[in-house]
């Protein structure tokens, strides 16, 4: 629609809508919050948590909306039929670009239930999102180093534990568990710096994915493996407002669930965490082939 103006005015009418959109929902999501929290009966916490993620369904259809008005990006999807709306699903994906996640949402919206990504502590400052983020139970956590951790080891367990409150949450209700493997966005620095044996990913990180499986192996119904390709290269929040994103290649697969490993104890067991590390190497050799099946990531 926008198609004949400017790039940098395109970027600014689709900064404008995105922000009405946000204005528009996060009020009315904060006021059911806020009545959730007030009233702590767990009858009325049911009655409002379906009403929380319509409004967020809604507000995403509102992105969706944006970006059909102010892209001309061509999409290539492939892998998301008969997906159930009323299951859960453990998502993973390779990570490159905040895009990521308005691709993610866009694709999913309303085929499965609403993504919830595992934050980091310092992102419910931001403002209004934060706020959203809490209202919606997205879990926070303080993400440590391994130096960290070495000089204050009482602190390795505390992720763990959020992440266990947060899947009995998760559980009540129909939920896909977001989890971006690489713990971080891509970048041709980080790459190097890690040694990364794949090509066009950063190294995984299997922790997070067993800790979920193992507090929720019995409601997966399957991992969706999710790859997204950006054949120009990955583009900034700013590139992608203006317009500039042509193509995304995205390609889903339905995984089932490693069975033998979901009960077992990866933090306690090096067994099990060699065998949890093996399972998610295998997946990422053939997400680093498909990436360079379908054109690599010109980053």
């Amino acid at each position: 629609m926008f198609n004949f103006l400017p790039s940098p005015l395109v970027g600014l009418i689709a900064t404008v809508l995105m922000v009405a959109n946000v204005l528009f929902w996060v009020p009315i999501l904060l006021f059911f919050a806020l009545l959730k929290l007030i009233i702590p009966v767990k009858k009325m916490q049911l009655l409002i948590d379906p009403i929380l993620l319509h409004i967020a369904e809604a507000w995403i259809a509102g992105n969706s909306g944006w970006m059909r008005l102010t892209q001309r990006t061509a999409w290539d999807v492939q892998g998301i039929e008969n997906l159930n709306y009323h299951s859960w699903y453990l998502v993973n994906c390779n990570h490159q670009s905040w895009v990521d996640i308005l691709v993610l949402q866009r694709l999913f919206n309303r085929r499965i239930p609403l993504l919830k990504f595992f934050l980091k502590q310092q992102l419910i400052w931001v403002p209004v999102m934060g706020l959203a983020w809490w209202a919606l139970d997205f879990p926070f956590m303080r993400r440590h180093s391994e130096e960290f951790l070495k000089t204050h080891p009482e602190m390795r367990g505390k992720d763990q534990a959020t992440t266990r409150k947060a899947c009995e949450k998760f559980a009540l209700i129909p939920t896909s568990v977001m989890n971006f493997l690489e713990g971080t966005r891509f970048t041709p620095a980080k790459h190097q710096r890690q040694k990364s044996p794949y090509k066009h990913l950063l190294k995984p990180k299997a922790g997070g994915m067993a800790l979920a499986l193992n507090a929720m192996g019995d409601k997966f119904q399957a991992i969706l493996d999710v790859t997204i390709v950006y054949p120009g290269g990955a583009p900034d929040f700013w590139q992608f407002l203006k317009g500039k994103l042509r193509q995304i290649i995205v390609r889903v697969r339905l995984l089932p669930l490693p069975q033998q490993l979901v009960q077992g104890d990866y933090a306690g067991d090096p067994a099990v965490r060699a065998a949890y590390q093996q399972w998610v190497h295998q997946m990422w050799l053939d997400k680093d082939a498909q990436i360079e099946a379908l054109g690599g990531a010109a980053n």
